[in-house]
C-alpha cells in the first residue's frame, strides 16, 4: 500500500527548514542525478558520514555534467565553430566544389 508524505513522515535529516528535501526536488522538477545531489548535500553532517555524503553529491553532479557534455557533443553544440565548420562544409562550399569538379 502506498503512503503519502506528511509533515510527520520521513527522517528528520530531510526535514530542516520550510519543506522536505524530496518536496523541494519535486517542486523544482529536478532529474534523478540533480535530485540525489541535493539530497546528499542537505543531509551531509546530519546522518552517518558528512564526507561520504559530500562525495556522493559530487558523484551525482559529475555524472550529470558528463551526461550534459555528451549531449552537447552529440548535438554539435559543444564543438567549437572552427572544428565544426571543417567537418561540415557549408552549402556554398559544396556548390563550389561541385562546379569545380564539373
Amino acid at each position: 500500500m502506498a503512503t503519502t508524505t506528511t509533515d510527520t513522515d520521513g527522517p528528520s535529516y530531510y526535514k530542516r527548514g520550510g519543506s522536505d528535501v524530496w518536496d523541494f526536488i519535486r517542486d523544482q522538477g529536478l532529474n534523478f542525478h540533480l535530485g540525489n545531489a541535493i539530497k546528499y548535500i542537505c543531509r551531509a553532517g546530519y546522518k552517518e558520514s558528512k564526507l561520504q555524503d559530500l562525495e556522493k553529491a559530487i558523484h551525482y553532479l559529475e555524472n550529470e555534467l558528463e551526461h550534459e557534455e555528451n549531449f552537447y557533443l552529440r548535438s554539435g553544440e559543444g564543438i567549437p565553430f572552427n572544428i565544426r565548420d571543417q567537418e561540415q562544409p557549408s552549402e556554398t562550399d559544396e556548390l563550389l566544389s561541385e562546379r569545380s569538379n564539373s
